[in-house]
């Protein structure tokens, strides 16, 4: 199908050099009638310096610790997705590159094409299984609201209004971009998800970002971070942490 004709635009994040990934991606979505293309994702191991929208103390102060230079490069990697979905003016599907389709992906997608006033932004995955709430029955699929954060960015569709408020309130990087999806009270945005997802993780080890495994924040650690969020919101015209 030619992309410039096609009902959405379906970009997969993946580095350059990532060629068996790549070759992984080809199988899976030459199964399907949509043109797509790689957007060639951002190294943040081989960035000169840090962007200057990350600000890497007070990152570790009002989180508790600091992003790795990969999970930099994932979110700004995401900053692009975006940025394309804006230039094209249609919605955007986004993938990251370690994803396995099931066999009614298509037909959910086009069927969320169909309803575009019922969404600005739709999981399509999720890493963790979360209590959500009923929106919409579809019969493929049910268009739900998550009660909590399902975490991961293997794939979810946008529409261009929703790729400009993301951007709008991206101008400190401060948080993996899963976790930023979902962070209603900054963006305003209703992250909304088709269940049972469509698309599945192959659960290969990410090339785009580095998460580490983190601790809970306790303790003195944690009574800190409170501090130093709450003079955010009373000092800043757009806290981080916001409370409503």
């Amino acid at each position: 199908m030619n992309s410039s004709r096609a009902p959405v635009q379906i970009l997969v994040i993946s580095l350059e050099r990532s060629i068996e990934r790549r070759e992984r991606v080809k199988e899976q979505l030459n199964k399907i009638s949509i043109q797509w293309d790689f957007l060639n994702a951002v190294d943040g191991y081989a960035l000169p310096k840090m962007p200057a929208s990350y600000d890497c103390v007070k990152v570790k102060r009002l989180q508790g610790y600091e992003l790795t230079p990969g999970e930099v490069g994932c979110f700004l990697s995401h900053i692009k997705a975006w940025e394309a979905c804006i230039a094209a003016q249609r919605p955007t599907l986004v993938f990251e590159d370690d994803f396995i389709l099931c066999s009614n992906f298509e037909a959910v997608l086009l069927d969320l094409l169909e309803i575009p006033n019922e969404w600005d932004l739709v999981r399509l995955s999720g890493i963790y299984k979360t209590k959500d709430c009923l929106l919409v029955q579809r019969g493929l699929y049910d268009l739900v609201q998550n009660l909590g954060d399902p975490c991961g960015t293997a794939c979810y569709l946008l529409n261009p209004q929703a790729a400009q408020v993301l951007i709008n309130n991206a101008s400190n990087i401060y948080q993996p971009v899963d976790h930023y999806l979902e962070h209603f009270k900054k963006h305003h945005l209703a992250c909304l998800a088709a269940k049972p997802y469509p698309v599945e993780l192959a659960q290969s080890k990410s090339t785009i970002t580095d998460r580490p495994g983190r601790a809970p924040i306790k303790g003195y650690q944690k009574l800190l971070r409170s501090i130093y969020r709450l003079i955010d919101r009373k000092m800043s015209p757009s806290p981080w942490f916001p409370k409503d």
